[in-house]
């Protein structure tokens, strides 16, 4: 019987996470990576690096079982595709499953309403565009057994707020009504996990936890946590901010992730920002 083999494109946080499930479970695992140094961090955890691009993957795509494609959309469109949309379609009907990793921000600004995977796609920011344009890329292969993973903001061991808390330059930015939905890394990876074993290709699932909270909540009980002083309260209209970190509070709205329980099975490890939070202590 031949190995079980996902190759994961742009292997990065969300994509360890699956194949620290996966590999137990006996799957080969791929990863490509841009640079040596990350290479030698990917091996270690059990992982093959591929460097790519710069080398030839069409042995590798032919003898996949699935894919995982968590690189994002350039100004170009997706570097998967513009590199190697060819492979991948010539091999579309072998593959069993492929998981795209897209992003809650295709449906913009809801003004703090709720959305599912049925809200109609209206990105205000470029970002949010981009993955639309990606998400139809993808979607237009012909036989391909595509599965859309739309993650909320991604959070967990060595991605939080305790850094920035402890070292006293955390700030709880407010905004009126703003409001946000996040996700546990672990989460993440056991949603992927569960479509592997169940899947359905053309399903669109929202990846997210069930609280939905303003982000000066989550500093706030990381300090709690930490028994550090609350970190000053500063007003987004005034807050000296990156053009990056502004963009992120263009958009308002609370995640819908029912889909996920009722289908996959899905019991989130990590249901809420506070359960995630004591966790990474």
């Amino acid at each position: 019987m031949t190995q079980k083999t996902l190759l994961s494109f742009g292997h990065g946080y969300s994509a360890r996470a699956l194949a620290a499930l996966l590999i137990p479970a006996g799957w080969r695992v791929i990863g490509t990576t841009r640079s040596a140094d990350k290479a030698a961090g990917i091996a270690q955890t059990g992982v093959e690096p591929l460097i790519w691009p710069g080398s030839d993957v069409s042995g590798t795509i032919r003898n996949a079982t699935a894919l995982l494609i968590s690189a994002g959309p350039d100004k170009d469109g997706d570097p998967v595709l513009r590199r190697l949309h060819a492979q991948i379609a010539d091999h579309a009907r072998q593959l069993k499953w492929v998981g795209y990793l897209s992003t809650t921000g295709v449906y913009g600004d809801h003004d703090g309403a709720w959305v599912d995977e049925d809200t109609p796609l209206t990105p205000s920011t470029a970002r949010g565009q981009a993955r639309v344009a990606a998400e139809a890329a993808w979607q237009a292969i012909p036989d391909l057994p595509l599965h859309i993973f739309r993650l909320a903001g991604i959070y967990g061991p060595g991605r939080g707020p305790f850094s920035k808390v402890r070292a006293g330059t955390a700030r709880r930015i407010i905004k009126k009504g703003q409001v946000f939905s996040r996700t546990h890394v672990e989460d993440i990876a056991q949603v992927l996990m569960a479509s592997i074993q169940q899947p359905r290709p053309g399903a669109i699932y929202n990846v997210c936890d069930d609280d939905p909270a303003p982000p000066q909540d989550v500093i706030g009980h990381a300090a709690e946590l930490l028994g550090l002083p609350l970190p000053p309260e500063v007003d987004f209209e005034t807050a000296d901010m990156t053009p990056m970190a502004r963009s992120f509070y263009a958009e308002s709205k609370k995640v819908r992730n029912d889909l996920i329980k009722r289908e996959l099975g899905v019991v989130l490890k990590y249901p809420n920002y506070r359960t995630g939070l004591e966790a990474m202590l």
